[in-house]
């Protein structure tokens, strides 16, 4: 085929093949990321028939790697990162220390240089965002306290993974290892290396200075202006010129990566009121992309690799199923949190991807990672992905044997968490009007704060931990647990309570609740936050409970109808 038609050629057989595959991947219940990864394969040098051109190819992952970046900076919440800080950050670094310490381990005791063991344990450390979020998502685990902590802490892996990016390029020369005369340059290098990493550091801080100063006031005002015409098609190119600009200016004025730049452009657009809408406009494209990449990848991978090393492709994905799943389930625990919190988890991060493929390609064109490493990683995700869905589908069977069939799984299970459980010097005894507000989100505090002003007893439930410890400390009655699990409001005193208010709009829960609320106090008042007016109105009609929208004030009408419930006199 002539090389004027090489970029059509390679979109086309690439998008088609990977349709197919990708579509027999999802009707043999894998994600359909395993059948883009066996696409790029049977159009990659390693197999026989049509060979895709490969500089073509990098530069279109190049273009992937900044949209994925995008998205996953677009998405970025810190207020979502904070809220499950305690165990999301030391368990996500520590994590990453434990599977760089296994995948190095080994990799050392092949015979590999430290700079190749040390880029191939990172490689192994870090799962992948697009695999998790389907795999939550696909289960209704997204919006759940544990799939929030699992998010979270692959959040904090993404990090890490950036600054990694960042960085390797400069200790590169230290990490090498050869001759003599090598080991000579390596040394001169130390010398001059923190002098080095001062520098490189300096521009990524003018660069993210230059984001948050300049970036965050003039991307949400450029998103409004575009949003103003009216143009459908001017806002998806200002979104994507936007993701794409930033990356490559980032690479071309500071020296930092494209995903960095990709990444801190898409946090900057998080910024706006159309943010939302900027996700939405670039999905798309965002996906399309995101499948070259993949195809992309599976190009670079040689098949030989799977009878040419098959014991070192078993310790590969040993580390990455077995090794970090034990890993993240012992952090867990050893962080108090319960075992079906930990199998979720572990569940989570039992698999690699994109970044992993990332580091690896930058860690061959530094000649740190010898080739039959990326091949190893190559091999290695497509496994885990694989297996991974057949992994989260196993946890709930194995969360009941585990139960059934072990006492210290049923203590882990049940474990004695002080913050289930009302602190002791909270009396009840003499409490006539007693409200639960179920949420502390930015309604919930609002209404606490209604009642507390009004003197109304309120005891707060929430899933989450650290928004729990904070009420306690401010001498709030607080419970954490899962909102699912009728031993939370029990914990929550439901039973004594005059009125329960909740405040997450998920019309599943607020049915789950009002059912468990009226079966231990069939007198309780219920009044729920609802999202749409349909949805509201088949709550009032099936449940007979009150029912408020966000335009309604909703943090004043839910609170002082509380009020009003249990103190006329003070008023509506």
């Amino acid at each position: 085929m002539s090389h004027d038609v090489s970029l059509i050629a390679i979109i086309a057989v690439g998008f088609g093949l990977a349709l197919i595959l990708g579509f027999a991947a999802a009707r043999l219940r894998m994600p359909p990321l395993v059948g883009y990864l066996v696409a790029g394969i049977v159009i990659g040098p390693g197999t026989p028939g049509f060979v895709a051109d490969m500089q073509l190819a990098s530069q279109l992952a190049e273009i992937g790697v900044m949209l994925l970046m995008f998205g996953v900076g677009l998405h970025f919440s810190v207020a979502d990162l904070l809220a499950v800080r305690r165990i999301a950050i030391p368990g996500a670094i520590v994590q990453i220390a434990v599977a760089v310490a296994m995948g190095a381990s080994v990799a050392h005791w092949w015979g590999w240089a430290p700079g190749g063991a040390l880029v191939f344990g990172l490689c192994l450390s870090v799962a992948s965002t697009v695999v998790l979020l389907k795999a939550l998502e696909s289960r209704g685990l997204l919006e759940t306290a544990n799939g929030r902590i699992a998010v979270g802490w692959l959040v904090v892996e993404d990090l890490v993974m950036v600054l990694v990016l960042v960085l390797l390029p400069v200790f590169a020369s230290l990490l090498q290892a050869g001759s003599g005369s090598a080991t000579a340059t390596a040394t001169a290098t130390a010398v001059n290396l923190w002098s080095t990493v001062a520098w490189t550091l300096a521009k990524v801080a003018a660069f993210i200075a230059t984001m948050l100063v300049v970036g965050r006031r003039v991307f949400p005002r450029m998103l409004w202006w575009v949003a103003s015409t009216g143009s459908r098609e001017l806002f998806t190119l200002c979104v994507v010129a936007a993701a794409v600009g930033v990356a490559f200016g980032a690479a071309k004025l500071f020296d930092v990566s494209f995903a960095l730049g990709a990444f801190f452009a898409g946090m900057m657009m998080r910024e706006s009121e159309f943010s939302h809408r900027a996700a939405d406009e670039s999905l798309p494209l965002r996906d399309a992309f995101a499948v070259l990449f993949f195809v992309s990848v599976g190009m670079l991978f040689d098949p030989a690799v799977l009878w040419q090393s098959p014991g070192k492709l078993a310790a590969t994905v040993a580390i990455i199923l077995v090794g970090k799943t034990l890993a993240a389930m012992a952090l867990v625990l050893l962080l108090r949190y319960p075992l079906n919190t930990a199998i979720t988890v572990g569940a989570s991060l039992a698999q690699i991807g994109e970044f992993s493929f990332i580091l690896a390609g930058l860690g061959v064109s530094l000649n740190l990672l010898p080739k039959e490493g990326q091949d190893l990683i190559l091999a290695g995700a497509l496994l885990s992905i694989a297996l991974n869905a057949a992994l989260f589908a196993a946890t709930g069977p194995v969360l009941v044997w585990a139960q059934a069939h072990s006492a210290l799984a049923r203590r882990l299970a049940q474990r004695d968490d002080p913050l289930a459980q009302l602190p002791g010097h909270v009396d009840l005894s003499r409490v006539q009007d007693l409200v639960v507000l179920v949420g502390h989100g930015s309604v919930g505090r609002q209404i606490a704060e209604q009642l507390r002003a009004a003197q109304v007893h309120c005891i707060v439930a929430d899933e989450n931990r650290e928004t729990v410890e904070a009420l306690r400390r401010a001498q709030v009655p607080a419970v954490a647990g899962d909102l699912m699990d009728p031993a939370t409001l029990i914990q929550a005193h439901i039973a004594r309570a005059s009125a329960l208010l909740i405040t997450v709009p998920d019309s599943l829960l607020i049915r789950h609740l009002t059912g468990i609320a009226r079966e231990l106090n069939p007198e309780v008042r219920v009044l729920a936050h609802g999202a749409t007016e349909d949805e509201a109105a088949l709550l009032r009609e099936q449940l007979g409970i009150e029912v408020r929208l966000p335009d309604q004030a909703l943090a004043e009408s839910m609170g002082g109808q509380a009020i009003h419930w249990l103190r006329p006199e003070r008023g509506h």
